[in-house]
């Protein structure tokens, strides 16, 4: 399974950006897809996942604010991020959960004035 993300960069607090990703290949035996980051000096933590059946789960800090979405029929995730503050700065990844796990290449997402 290939994970191809897309979107990020820099936006002012209080912006909004949405991250995609697109997964290719075996992609029968995925059933979680969401998103992680990891911002400079700390651990990679959950932001959010969706099930293939449309159960979701937030990472406490953006509850109310990032909403993520999913379409099976294209395999794709999308994360939607509003309200952003300068504590969302971080890489974030894309990862899919099958037999194993995979990781799209992170891709930058900077808030700041």
């Amino acid at each position: 399974v290939q994970l191809q993300a897309s979107g990020g960069g820099l936006v002012q607090p209080g912006g909004s950006l949405r991250l995609s990703c697109e997964a290719s290949g075996t992609v029968f035996y995925i059933n979680h897809m969401g998103w992680y980051r990891q911002a400079p000096g700390k651990e990679r933590e959950l932001v959010a996942t969706v099930a293939r059946d449309g159960n979701t789960d937030y990472a406490d800090s953006v509850k109310g604010r990032f909403i993520i979405s999913r379409d099976n029929t294209k395999h794709t995730v999308a994360l939607q991020m509003n309200s952003l503050k300068p504590e969302d700065t971080a890489v974030y990844y894309c990862h899919a959960e099958g037999r194993v796990d995979y990781w799209g290449k992170g891709t930058l997402v900077t808030v700041s004035s």
